[in-house]
């Protein structure tokens, strides 16, 4: 997987969880997703933004969505997001300063899951 592609992927996935808000019936839920998708845009906009300026490169995004693989719930969604982020995440390199803005996305993943799971 390139950076592309796992940017993209990344910024879809504030789309997903903005559906999956629509859809709950719950209010704990709903407000959860509704973090995640606000939040999202912004640290992945913060990645792509020092990735261009790193590596003096402007990316190019696939056509692609967000597959989520069949998930079924909010839960496996963004467990299906934490998994993808702890699998790709190398594909920006290895410089700190961008690691550690993609250890802001596993931040807000993580305390999304910690919403969904133990806030309901």
């Amino acid at each position: 997987m390139d950076a592309s592609e796992f940017l993209i992927t990344l910024l879809n996935s504030a789309t997903i969880g903005h559906v999956l808000h629509l859809q709950t019936r719950s209010y704990a839920e709903h407000k959860a997703l509704q973090g995640f998708y606000e939040e999202m845009p912004d640290v992945v906009d913060a990645v792509i933004e020092a990735w261009q300026g790193r590596h003096q490169e402007i990316i190019e995004y696939p056509d692609q969505l967000v597959n989520v693989s069949g998930e079924k719930s909010d839960i496996d969604f963004v467990e299906y997001l934490k998994e993808f982020v702890e699998e790709n995440r190398e594909s920006l390199g290895q410089e700190s300063e961008i690691q550690n803005l993609v250890d802001d996305i596993a931040q807000l993943i993580d305390s999304t899951l910690y919403k969904l799971t133990f806030l309901r």
